[in-house]
């Protein structure tokens, strides 16, 4: 039982919101934007969404990227991709840079007027000549074509959000943020006529000017769900709550 209940997410009291474990990070705060009732389970109740499968792949392309740049960040060099795409910065050298980009540690700020603590796990900073910082992000998928643009679908806006919070959160820090933010988009391509035990990519930088004037009135918005002792509405395009209702309905009908 204690098994199961851990692989569908029901969490202790000290990490759900009040706990001295809890912390608004920035996928948490994605998912108030994507449906208030899953973040209200989440973070309340501490009832979070099944799990889905882990992106292994993603994860050592991310762990290489970093490899990768942090050899030109000790040399205080750019990158062959940045000279590529005609990007003035070189990688950022940071004493907290390992925290910032460390999972359940993150860069973290503790907004004054919403009195919680934000957070949110980084991939890279860059630093321009004139020393604003660059927020990049890595991507790894498998899709048909080049990759050179965000489109408006629901991954890409998530995406975008995601950027800005760390914007946001740098900010708040008190450096000097560039607008501008990349993203490294890493391609698996399938077009190759074996396997052969290897996987080519294509690597493709993606520009995106962020607005993060968003973050504080939806940090504020979220507070105020988790404060109220009602559930909030579902989202009408979230599958999971579909999910639930359909489940709900079926078993209303076949009790009758």
């Amino acid at each position: 039982m204690a098994e199961y209940v851990k692989k569908i997410g029901i969490r202790g009291a000290d990490w759900n919101y009040g706990g001295p474990r809890w912390k608004l990070s920035r996928s948490k705060l994605d998912l108030f934007m994507e449906c208030q009732l899953c973040f209200y389970l989440d973070n309340r109740l501490g009832v979070s969404r099944p799990r889905g499968p882990s992106f292994t792949l993603n994860i050592a392309v991310d762990e290489l990227l970093k490899k990768e740049f942090d050899i030109h960040r000790a040399a205080k060099s750019a990158h062959p991709l940045m000279t590529a795409y005609g990007i003035d910065a070189i990688p950022y050298a940071h004493k907290d840079l390992n925290d910032w980009r460390e999972n359940f540690v993150g860069m973290q700020y503790e907004d004054p007027e919403a009195g919680i603590t934000i957070s949110g796990a980084i991939d890279d900073v860059w630093v321009d000549p004139i020393g604003r910082l660059i927020v990049v992000d890595y991507k790894a998928t498998s899709k048909e074509g080049k990759i050179e643009s965000l489109s408006d679908s629901g991954w890409d806006k998530q995406y975008k959000r995601q950027m800005e919070v760390y914007q946001w959160l740098l900010r708040r820090k008190g450096f000097e943020v560039s607008p501008t933010g990349y993203f490294v988009y890493v391609n698996g391509k399938k077009d190759k006529k074996a396997f052969d035990g290897r996987l080519d990519f294509d690597v493709t930088i993606i520009s995106h000017k962020g607005d993060d004037s968003w973050v504080h009135d939806a940090i504020m918005d979220a507070k105020k769900c988790l404060d109220s002792d009602h559930l909030p509405a579902h989202s009408p395009t979230c599958e999971f709550c579909m999910y639930r209702k359909f489940a709900r309905d079926v078993q209303q009908e076949a009790k009758k």
